[in-house]
Order: structure tokens, then C-alpha cells, then sequence
């Protein structure tokens, strides 16, 4: 009979777990962990015998998680959340804090809103380092299964459980090189131009694409790339245009002259998306906080209307 049982369990375990399935390797948990290879292998050898599954199998060169080792490490997340807040039942510290932070954003939240985020957190926390996922539209599971803290987007999932705050809203405008070409004149010079735009995968186009298309405004779309990030190389040099949030002309597309847009258009608001289990959490509401307090400085570098 084994003589591990599930009170042989502890942090330091349930960690382990979680960065192998995230590393998909003995060599990248050890490396995130700060470890010898040997000892992520003794350590997994001691949690194979608690749990009575083999927890990771070889495929090809590498490993896999079995289906019980990606169940446990769900619940081992959210067992390692609770045991942190049990940790920071006193007051809190930022300075003292040391943890990865995961939040989803795509290309234009993640530009506009993380670099200066992570500013505040050298400062204030400098033991937290920030992980970037991308959140395509984000789902009810990804924060409910603890695949990121925070998300942020135009689009929050609708559930029950899951909280958000309006941070902001921008207004689309036209982006050209003025090297290559004027401003559209009027809306018909805007409409006879050639564009550029944003088609997520697999093919979800923009909202203000579509919204437009809905009124009967047809553009000719020479170029489409999967996010804002893809256009400053089509942009420059060409008579292209492009409809991009105007905030992204202080970072992304600041090296190109913007217009507002020749017709009216539905603005795009900005979310900050979170779990209810997160809500009352000291360190995530001052994480939280500090997102909020940065948008007024990154609202005063908008383009002018």
C-alpha cells in the first residue's frame, strides 16, 4: 500500500503541478520554478504516488498532461489562490508581493494599457512580473477556470459570475502615411480609397466593420491582418487607409498622421473583466486599482478630435 496519502500534499506540490502542465516540460517547470530537473522529477515521482495516476506521459520528444493531471491543475490553481488570500488575510503590501499576474488583452488594450501598468508595478511591486495572453473574445472559462487574473476587451462575457468595469471608450479615426498620400477629402474620397483592417481569427471582422457594412457603407478592403499590430508595415509607404481606435495613434500607429472618421461611428468601449471570487481579494483589487487610476493619463494622450 502506498504510504502517501493527500495529507502529504502541499504547496510546493500543487505548484509543481501547475508549471509542468503550463511548461509541457520537466526542463521549463524547473526553470519557472527556480529548480534542478532532478528535483522536479522527485517531486512529480512523490505527487504520482499521492494522486495514483501517472499525471504526465511521453508523446514524441516531449510530455503531456493526462486527463486527471489537467483536471488536478485546475483545481490546484484555484487551491493556490485560496491559500495566497489565507496569506494576505492581514494588511496588504504591494512591495512584499511576489506572484505572476496573467491578463488577457488583445494588440490594442495590451498596448495602450500594460506598458504603463507594468511602470506602476516596477515601482510599487516590483516582485510581480506580468504575463500577456491574448483574449480573441473572452469566454466564461477563462476566467472561471483561472486562465488569467484579469481580461481586459470590448466585449465581456455575460455570466453571473463574472464582474466588470467600464475603463473607457475611443473613437475610431482614419490612419494614412501623409508621406504617401493626403487625408481623404470627404466621405466619397474616403470610400473610393483602398483599406486595411483587422480580421481576428478564424474570420471575426471588426465591430465597426460590420456595423458599417450593416448601414450599406461598402469599402474596399486591399489587406487584412489578424490584429492593430499588422498594419503599420501596410501603411507605410502606400495610399492605404485604415480605421483604427485613436488611441493607438499615441503608440502602435504614431508614426502616422490620423483624421476623424468622414461618417458617424459607433465608439469602442474598454472593459476590465474579473471573476466574483476575485472581488474582495486584497491584492487583486489593488491590482485592479491601479489599472483604473492609470486610464486618465493614458485618455490626456488621445489624438484631438
Amino acid at each position: 500500500m502506498n504510504d502517501l496519502d493527500w495529507s502529504d500534499l502541499d504547496a510546493r506540490l500543487l505548484q509543481l503541478l501547475v508549471a509542468v502542465v503550463d511548461a509541457g516540460s520537466i526542463t521549463g517547470a524547473a526553470h519557472a520554478l527556480g529548480v534542478t530537473q532532478s528535483a522536479v522529477s522527485h517531486q512529480l515521482d512523490k505527487l504520482r504516488a499521492i494522486t495514483g495516476d501517472p499525471l504526465f506521459v511521453k508523446s514524441g520528444r516531449g510530455i503531456v498532461a493526462t486527463a486527471r493531471a489537467g483536471e488536478l491543475a485546475v483545481q490546484a490553481r484555484e487551491l493556490l489562490r485560496q491559500l495566497q488570500g489565507f496569506a494576505h488575510t492581514g494588511a496588504f503590501d504591494p512591495a512584499r508581493w511576489q506572484t505572476t499576474v496573467t491578463i488577457a488583452a488583445n494588440d490594442f488594450q495590451r498596448d495602450v494599457l500594460l506598458p504603463p501598468l507594468m511602470a506602476r508595478l516596477r515601482e510599487a511591486a516590483p516582485g510581480v512580473a506580468l504575463r500577456v495572453i491574448p483574449s480573441a473574445i473572452p469566454s466564461l472559462e477563462m476566467l472561471r477556470d483561472g486562465a488569467c487574473d484579469l481580461a481586459i476587451s470590448p466585449r465581456p462575457p455575460d455570466g453571473s459570475d463574472i464582474l466588470q468595469k467600464r475603463l473607457f471608450e475611443d473613437e475610431y479615426r482614419v490612419f494614412y502615411d501623409p508621406a504617401a498620400r493626403e487625408a481623404p477629402a470627404s466621405l466619397k474620397d474616403y470610400l473610393a480609397a483602398d483599406h486595411i483592417t483587422v480580421v481576428y481569427e478564424p474570420r471575426r471582422a471588426l465591430d465597426l466593420d460590420r456595423t458599417l457594412a450593416e448601414r450599406g457603407v461598402r469599402r474596399r478592403f486591399a489587406v487584412m491582418v489578424p490584429g492593430f499590430a499588422g498594419m503599420p508595415g501596410f501603411l507605410r509607404g502606400s495610399r492605404l487607409l485604415a480605421a483604427a481606435p485613436g488611441l493607438l495613434g499615441r503608440g502602435l500607429l504614431g508614426g502616422f498622421a490620423s483624421v476623424p472618421m468622414p461618417l458617424p461611428c459607433p465608439k469602442l468601449p474598454m472593459y476590465l473583466i474579473w471573476h466574483r471570487r476575485h472581488q474582495d481579494d486584497g491584492p487583486h483589487r489593488w491590482l485592479r486599482g491601479q489599472l483604473e487610476a492609470l486610464v486618465p493619463a493614458v485618455l490626456a494622450d488621445r489624438p484631438p478630435a
